[in-house]
């Protein structure tokens, strides 16, 4: 019995890493870490930094969605966040939800 739930336990914590993995795909294939790392700001903020702004604000989502569609200027210093209107918003969903567990 305890081998079952450990497998089960096991497959859990892999679906779900899985899940944020493929999220991080999708910000690497929208060019989101072009500039910004996971825990390092390379233009823009570390997403890590992003999720710890944002941790307890409910609206984040809708804004953060708001601020990669349209950019965002003053948010984090002088370097502006273009514009990024070709990016899917089941995507953009995806990616922040991401963001978010980080």
């Amino acid at each position: 019995m305890k081998a079952v739930v450990m497998t089960a336990v096991t497959a859990l914590v892999l679906g779900v890493a899985g899940a944020a993995s493929a999220d991080q795909g999708l910000a690497q294939k929208n060019a989101c870490m072009s500039c910004h790392g996971v825990d390092k700001k390379i233009v823009g903020p570390a997403f890590k930094e992003v999720a710890a702004k944002y941790k307890a604000d409910k609206t984040a989502p809708d804004r953060l969605a708001k601020h990669v569609k349209e950019g965002t200027k003053g948010n984090w210093g002088q370097v502006p966040m273009p514009p990024n209107p070709q990016v899917k918003d089941e995507d953009i969903k995806k990616i922040i939800a991401w963001i978010m567990t980080l």
